[in-house]
């Protein structure tokens, strides 16, 4: 089941190491991810959903909770015990909580879980995305690293929600589920290409990144961010469901994948942008991403074997 997934993580890092092509030779391909193939996933999942399972709000409140605890949980370790500026903290965090969902997780939990697992992740990768495009600038700006008027900054965060591919995508899936809009058949037929091309190219553009990403600085914060990262991430995502409870169990095993996975690229971007903990990010998520190879097959042994309880409280 792990072949495909990590075998084109090897042959994109095989690829990068024997050819030497600089990493903006990466650029289009990227574009090609984001912005085509991985929002047509999201449609096609979204929009072939009957409506009313499109609106768990309690399962979408109950798996952001469980993530910004394991967030809040890093932040006060930074803040209180080691004494890290706010913004450190704060990517930090993110390193911690913020996984690679949109990368690798729609493929990695279809294959896993089947279809049944479209629509809890496709949630999962919307609102927590949306949730952390928002709380990342506004806590670089309490921190004061982002030099944006309060309007603006306003400004910038509605429009980076509201025009980001993932989320039009999803909205788009939305409306249709609820119009019961019949779509042409070329039109699927599209959806469907661009669809099947986005795990691959994702997962080999992975492989690429994490061989052009230098291990230059290994930071003290790695020995508490990556079992928080990969092991206590989805036990609280797991633990926070249960005890809520009223959920099918394949929305349970798509949300702890998906929070079993290692730190998002997007961590090092959000570092990138403001100047705050660059290197060390960039280094979290190359070694969060050579753990999860151990750790996710295990997470996905438990859930396939059946070793994972569907109820933990009466």
């Amino acid at each position: 089941m792990l072949l495909p997934f990590f075998g084109l993580i090897l042959i994109g890092y095989i690829a990068a190491k024997a050819t030497k092509q600089p990493a903006e030779a990466l650029g289009w391909l990227n574009t090609f991810i984001i912005y085509a193939a991985l929002p047509a996933l999201f449609f096609k999942l979204v929009s072939r959903t009957p409506i009313e399972q499109l609106t768990r709000v309690d399962f979408i409140a109950t798996d952001i909770a469980a993530t910004y605890a394991v967030f809040i949980l890093l932040f006060a370790i930074g803040r209180l015990l080691r004494g890290n500026s706010l913004a450190d903290c704060t990517i930090q965090s993110f390193a911690g909580a913020y996984g690679n969902i949109g990368y690798l997780g729609p493929g990695l939990a279809l294959l896993a879980l089947g279809e049944g697992a479209a629509v809890p992740v496709a949630l999962i990768i919307c609102f927590e995305n949306a949730l952390h495009f928002v709380v990342a600038p506004a806590l670089m700006a309490a921190a004061g690293d982002d030099k944006r008027s309060t309007g603006q900054l306003v400004a910038d965060i509605v429009r980076k929600v509201a025009l980001h591919p993932f989320i039009l995508s999803t909205a788009a899936g939305f409306a249709v589920a609820a119009l019961h809009i019949d779509q042409p058949l070329a039109f699927q037929r599209l959806v469907d290409y661009l669809a099947q091309a986005a795990a691959p190219c994702a997962l080999f553009a992975m492989g690429v990144t994490l061989a052009l990403r230098p291990l230059k600085r290994i930071p003290a914060e790695i020995s508490y961010i990556v079992p928080a990262k990969l092991i206590l991430h989805p036990i609280a995502v797991f633990i926070a469901l249960t005890a809520v409870g009223g959920f099918e169990p394949v929305w349970i095993q798509a949300a702890v994948l998906l929070a079993c996975l290692p730190t998002a690229t997007n961590v090092f971007v959000i570092g990138q942008q403001y100047g705050v903990w660059q290197e060390r990010a960039s280094a979290t998520i190359l070694i969060t991403t050579v753990f999860s190879v151990v750790t996710v097959s295990l997470w996905l042994i438990v859930i396939r074997s059946g070793l994972l309880p569907l109820q933990l409280f009466p």
